[in-house]
């Protein structure tokens, strides 16, 4: 054993403690929404960056795995080009405390990506999938597996698939690929193959004429939930999300006019019975949002009306979070005007409210989307994508939220204007301010820097109610007022003084 497998190995079973510690994180503060969901904070953690695109983000025994399209990660704040570390396509972090990891592997050759990880159930292998044809020195088709407790490449799971691929999913003894491909070992496999464990193609054969981008098997339900842009499956028209057994790949149920025909299917994950979607289209009539549905008898729970390619969902305690950038949800309860891309969503499950949850980042590089992928790894989410910017500062391909502390402040102090003043009377007016996680924010009025009022209005950033206050003083007085909002955890600065005369 040589001296850096011995320093591998130490890091996977210190990760493997981190990851319990990682699991069992007190909830510290969240936003508790009058339905009583709790969001996420919308301050970002520490996290390293990457140097291009972050395709997928996968999460196995305390240790997060990322795939994309890149050469080099860097420590949080670091700025690009400075303090790199080469990592090719791939690398693994620990999902607690963020450090970065020393499991690395390089996948080259192809188009050079990883666009898919997935652990198996117990966590002991990562199924890598993307357009490659070479792991470090070994000769591969973009499709391999990795042992998640020294980061070996397998011997037993390289299948030859002859186009990239975009989705994994695994059960107990089987693992999906999906994709854009058609030949797979040989053999015809339309967009959608299944293997067992250790690598064996399986007689699983579904005929899908587009590509597929998301994955899901429920084998308590005897389906496989299969998405994407496509039409037709087995022969039969099917928009962009079928039903198949995950045995046969035979249709089981459809979903017809759920999507329309210039829209795809981008994600799926699963809460118990119910299944959610992310979509995106193209041109008008499109369908942009998220869609709940049961799988039990396929019918639809519920459909929001955002407009802004939603790129991934995933569901942690009653909150489905989105990775998008939505630019309208005016018709969906909580919503907002058409205006500015919003990158990150939180809805209740049970009623697609929008929540108050808005973390955001810039659209970044590439087909400028953002975040393109989301991983719950115990309590903290895990993001990655495009962009360059979280919240307004340099931030790099991947960024993460945990549910506290370190909780977002309002976004700066109010404005105090004199509305009037009379037979001692002061009446001030101010615009509310917003806070990225906090719907309710306290005002505190200071009179000649004494707290004289504390007032409490709800906001968010495209709703703003103006406020007034007005305050007793005897006639004739002069003072000087300043006004700070607060959270309850942050305040901000006091407001430039105003003078008044009563």
């Amino acid at each position: 054993m040589t001296a850096s497998t011995v320093v591998l190995l130490a890091a996977a079973s210190l990760t493997s403690a981190f990851g319990s510690q990682a699991r069992d994180v007190k909830v510290l503060r969240t936003e508790k929404t009058p339905r009583g969901e709790r969001t996420l904070t919308a301050a970002p953690l520490a996290t390293w960056q990457t140097d291009g695109i972050v395709w997928s983000v996968e999460y196995a025994r305390g240790v997060v795995y990322v795939g994309g399209t890149f050469d080099n990660v860097r420590p949080p704040g670091a700025k690009p080009g400075r303090k790199q570390v080469a990592r090719k396509n791939f690398a693994a972090f620990d999902a607690l405390t963020g450090k970065l990891l020393p499991c690395a592997h390089s996948f080259t050759k192809g188009a050079g990506t990883v666009r898919a990880l997935k652990a198996s159930r117990d966590g002991k292998v990562l199924y890598v999938g993307g357009s490659f044809d070479r792991v470090d020195g070994t000769g591969v088709s973009s499709a391999t597996a990795l042992n998640t407790a020294d980061c070996s490449l397998r011997r037993d799971f390289r299948p030859a698939v002859a186009a990239p691929v975009r989705a994994i999913e695994t059960t107990d003894t089987t693992v999906y690929l999906a994709g854009d491909f058609t030949v797979v070992d040989g053999q015809e496999r339309r967009r959608v193959a299944a293997f067992s464990r250790s690598g064996t193609l399986l007689p699983f054969k579904a005929d899908v004429d587009g590509p597929v981008r998301a994955i899901l098997a429920a084998s308590d339900r005897g389906q496989v939930l299969v998405g994407g842009k496509f039409h037709h499956v087995n022969g039969q028209p099917e928009q962009a999300l079928v039903s198949l057994s995950p045995t046969t790949g035979s249709t089981v149920k459809s979903f017809h006019d759920w999507l329309p025909e210039r829209s795809a299917v981008t994600s799926l994950t699963r809460n118990g019975d119910r299944f959610y979607l992310g979509a995106e289209g193209e041109g008008t009539g499109i369908f942009d949002g998220r869609i709940a549905g049961r799988l039990s008898d396929g019918t639809m729970v519920w459909k929001d009306t955002c407009l802004g390619a939603t790129q991934d969902v995933v569901v942690y305690k009653g909150v489905l979070y989105s990775a998008s950038h939505a630019h309208y949800c005016g018709l969906t309860p909580g919503g907002f005007p058409d205006g500015p891309r919003r990158h990150f969503l939180a809805e209740s499950v049970s009623d697609r409210s929008i929540l108050h949850w808005f973390p955001d980042t810039d659209d970044g590089i590439g087909e400028g989307v953002g975040p393109r992928t989301l991983v719950m790894a115990g309590n903290v989410l895990w993001a990655g994508g495009e962009f360059t910017a979280v919240n307004g500062r340099p931030q790099q391909g991947l960024t993460r939220f945990g549910t506290g502390p370190g909780d977002t402040a309002p976004q700066a102090a109010p404005r105090l204007t004199a509305r009037r003043t009379h037979a001692g009377k002061v009446t001030l007016a101010w615009r509310a301010t917003w806070d990225r996680d906090d719907a309710e924010l306290t005002y505190r009025i200071y009179r000649d820097g004494v707290l004289v009022a504390s007032p409490k209005r709800r906001s968010v950033e495209w709703d703003r109610p103006d406020m007034t206050y007005t305050d007793s003083v005897p006639p004739g007085s002069h003072h000087r007022y300043t006004i700070a909002a607060t959270d309850g955890r942050h305040t901000t600065h006091r407001s430039e003084p105003l003078d008044v005369t009563a």
